[in-house]
């Protein structure tokens, strides 16, 4: 199965009231192992960064200046993610803003299946934190390199966060993708190997001569003492 673990950098929190995504990071994941494969872009919001947001993700004006606009990589961007499974971290959030980005390009809105690892996090820990960092923590994930929030790195994060989550651990029990590769090949091969049939276990009439004329050497053996 392919999924998508993708996270967004934006110049504030309510789409409909004007703001922007300013950047995307996204990571493929097929049947719970990372490609390599990943999508990552900064974008001209085309309007000033307030304080607050950059404070979060460090991102300024002057940074985003020479940056694409979201129109000019949307067809690379919908291209990467295909129809794919996206996982997110507080989904409603990063669709919403997507969905509005989108819809200034005259693109349909995302109709992508989704994970949202928020939710998972609380129905498996309730009352527990459901932040990424303190999963990162909870899972002894090391996050020592998010001094700032950063749409990459966050999916990065977010998939160690969401194979622990869903148990993929365990799945390939912690195997290199090259060594669950080697398995599956040799599986294969075995599954087309030539099955040679059964050998035969009855006992021929040479060794029931051989057996009976052995019981015959037996004085008073315990079976006869049971029959009487």
């Amino acid at each position: 199965m392919r999924e998508i673990v993708l996270d967004t950098e934006t110049t504030g929190l309510d789409p409909l009231a004007g703001h922007r995504v300013v950047e995307v990071g996204c990571i493929e994941l097929v049947n719970m192992v990372a490609t390599g494969r990943t999508f990552h872009a900064y974008f001209n919001p085309e309007m000033l960064m307030p304080a607050g947001a950059q404070d979060v993700h460090g991102l300024s004006d002057e940074f985003l200046a020479d940056k694409p606009r979201f129109a000019e990589r949307v067809e690379e961007f919908l291209e990467f993610v295909g129809d794919a499974q996206l996982v997110i971290h507080n989904a409603q959030f990063d669709i919403g803003f997507l969905n509005a980005e989108l819809e200034r390009c005259s693109k349909a809105k995302l109709a992508n299946a989704y994970v949202d690892t928020v939710s998972v996090a609380r129905k498996k820990f309730p009352g527990q934190r459901a932040s990424l960092d303190a999963l990162c923590e909870r899972f002894g994930i090391d996050n020592s390199s998010r001094t700032k929030h950063g749409a990459l790195l966050d999916s990065e994060l977010l998939a160690e966060v969401y194979l622990e989550l869903s148990g993929g651990r365990q799945r390939d029990l912690g195997l290199a993708p090259e060594m669950v590769a080697r398995a599956a090949a040799g599986l294969a091969l075995a599954a087309g190997a030539v099955i040679r049939a059964a050998r035969p276990h009855i006992a021929g009439a040479a060794e029931l001569a051989a057996h009976a004329a052995f019981l015959a050497k037996l004085s008073d053996p315990l079976w006869l003492k049971a029959e009487s």
